[in-house]
């Protein structure tokens, strides 16, 4: 149990913007356990998605800060992420699996207001989707025999 809690924080903090890996840790899992496959993508998917929402909902508290002198971004850098995100729309969080850009889109997804209920739905499926192909390739589902 103690191991699927350290895999839970460790898909958290790889939500956040931490430069965190879960993968490795899934697939050790998965290679001591393959039978628990299931449970262990859920744990490693609720995690993950969690870590999103506390990214969203700091992007939801950075928008109420943005006229601070000290706000991380210029008008500019948010009006660009804005039409980039407008451009894409919701859609573009099925990439919020994705290194380097995944979790600044949760972010901005929050700042631009995504509703929440959609957000969740959307880095949900991305993030169940990553893992479950993690499961599938370290569990050999895709070799020929």
């Amino acid at each position: 149990m103690l191991v699927w809690t350290a895999l839970f924080f460790s898909a958290f903090g790889a939500a956040t913007l931490l430069p965190l890996q879960s993968e490795a840790v899934l697939a050790s899992l998965l290679l001591r356990q393959p039978e628990a496959w299931v449970a262990l993508v859920l744990v490693a998917t609720a995690g993950n998605v969690l870590g999103s929402w506390v990214n969203w909902w700091l992007g939801h508290l950075l928008d109420r800060l943005r006229h601070r002198r000290w706000f991380p971004f210029t008008a500019g850098q948010l009006e660009r992420a804005q039409q980039r995100y407008r451009r894409w729309g919701c859609w573009s969080l099925l990439l919020s699996w994705m290194p380097v850009i995944g979790d600044p889109l949760t972010l901005i997804a929050g700042i631009l207001r995504e509703p929440l209920w959609r957000f969740l739905l959307l880095v949900t499926l991305a993030k169940a989707g990553r893992y479950l192909v993690v499961a599938m390739i370290t569990l050999g589902v895709f070799t020929t025999r």
